[in-house]
């Protein structure tokens, strides 16, 4: 992999970069669609390409559950097994730490403002255990939610799984924090991350590119201190990840902790984060790749982003509409169909309603990120 910096803001930490793989090269600021089990839901790979998409990343953990690596590996890796040509990304399976640990126990996401859980949850201290996932300094035992079995994910499983999938860019194994973790728990957490960082940089295959994650949660010092670590250590990028506090303050704030001790040079990816009104934000931080579900997710559930906003189209209303949902939009489902029609589609539960809103939706993004991407080339950003 190699990371070119082509152009630097002068108004902010914005930077224009050029990513390049040996499956293509990827424009950079740039919104990295989530393909959880090797697929973008509702479309094929040819149809997500041409929404714009660069990269995808895919969800080791879910991958290893099924088909599995070794399927996966024989089909001749990721790219051919899903046909996808571009670049790839695989994650660690740190995420499922928390999200089928201390964030299916408590109902909170990655930023406790956007899931609250339905009554206030108490601090997470220092050495409790999710009720079912068990976090060791080995690694992490779970429970598969297939059948229920005993599952064990450590940095050396989490690599070996991760090189058989065959993704350009992988990501070393932590543990995702909670934002209602008390900052002994963080202290204690970051210690094993840390940990796990080593032994991911020792098993390294040299075809692929090793992303070390920063944690610390919305605890200054520990953010610091998790980014000097990761930032000495020789890693080809870096991500970001873990909770972002409690608001787009706190995360702005935590970027801000992080980025001036990362090396400049090397690429960052912001995990988990990418809502429309997030992505200048990050951007000016610094940000130079990031990954969400939120085009596909809305997608599925009948919302639409548009440069007016997001329109429902499960409201009654639309069945007589006969506009595109964007008409300055060119993706094939604004220049091809009618919100009166895929209103149709969703109250009909025909499901290539999800896969014409994916398409709208992906393809917004896409030039939303495009359009930052101008700005900074012009010094607006």
């Amino acid at each position: 992999m190699e990371f070119q910096i082509l152009k630097k803001s002068k108004n902010s930490r914005a930077r224009l970069g050029w990513l390049k793989t040996s499956h293509g090269e990827v424009e950079t600021p740039a919104l990295v669609p989530v393909a959880t089990q090797a697929a973008l839901k509702s479309l094929t790979s040819r149809q997500a390409g041409e929404t714009g998409s660069q990269i995808f990343i895919c969800n080791t953990f879910h991958l290893h559950l099924k088909p599995g690596e070794k399927i996966v590996k024989a089909a001749g890796g990721l790219h051919r097994f899903m046909n996808w040509p571009k670049p790839l990304m695989t994650d660690s399976g740190g995420f499922q730490v928390f999200s089928l640990g201390f964030g299916r126990d408590q109902d909170v996401g990655k930023i406790l403002k956007y899931f609250p859980g339905a009554e206030p949850q108490p601090m997470i201290e220092k050495s409790v255990q999710p009720k079912t996932v068990k976090i060791t300094d080995a690694g992490v035992f779970f429970r598969s939610p297939l059948d229920g079995s005993r599952l064990f994910l450590g940095p050396k499983e989490s690599m070996k799984i991760q090189s058989q999938l065959g993704a350009d860019v992988v990501f070393a194994f932590d543990e995702c924090t909670s934002p209602l973790s008390s900052i002994a728990y963080v202290k204690e957490s970051l210690s094993r991350t840390h940990a796990w960082a080593k032994v991911c940089l020792a098993l390294k295959s040299s075809k692929q590119a090793l992303f070390g994650i920063v944690q610390g949660s919305h605890y200054k010092e520990l953010r610091k201190e998790g980014a000097c670590f990761v930032g000495s250590l020789p890693f080809d990028g870096y991500g970001i990840g873990g909770d972002l506090g409690r608001s787009k303050r706190d995360m702005i704030n935590i970027l801000n902790w992080t980025i001036p001790e990362l090396v400049e040079e090397k690429p960052r990816h912001l995990l988990g984060i990418g809502y429309l009104s997030d992505i200048p934000l990050i951007v000016r931080q610094g940000i130079d790749l990031f990954d969400c579900t939120v085009p596909t997710h809305y997608a599925r559930r009948g919302v639409a982003f548009t440069s007016k906003g997001r329109l429902d189209l499960n409201f009654a209303r639309n069945l007589s509409d006969k506009k595109p949902l964007d008409l300055k939009c060119a993706c094939e489902t604004c220049q091809n169909y009618t919100r009166m029609y895929l209103c149709h589609l969703l109250r009909a539960r025909e499901m290539t309603a999800f896969s014409l809103l994916t398409i709208h939706n992906l393809y917004f993004f896409n030039q939303f990120v495009k359009s930052i991407r101008q700005k900074i080339k012009k010094g607006e950003i």
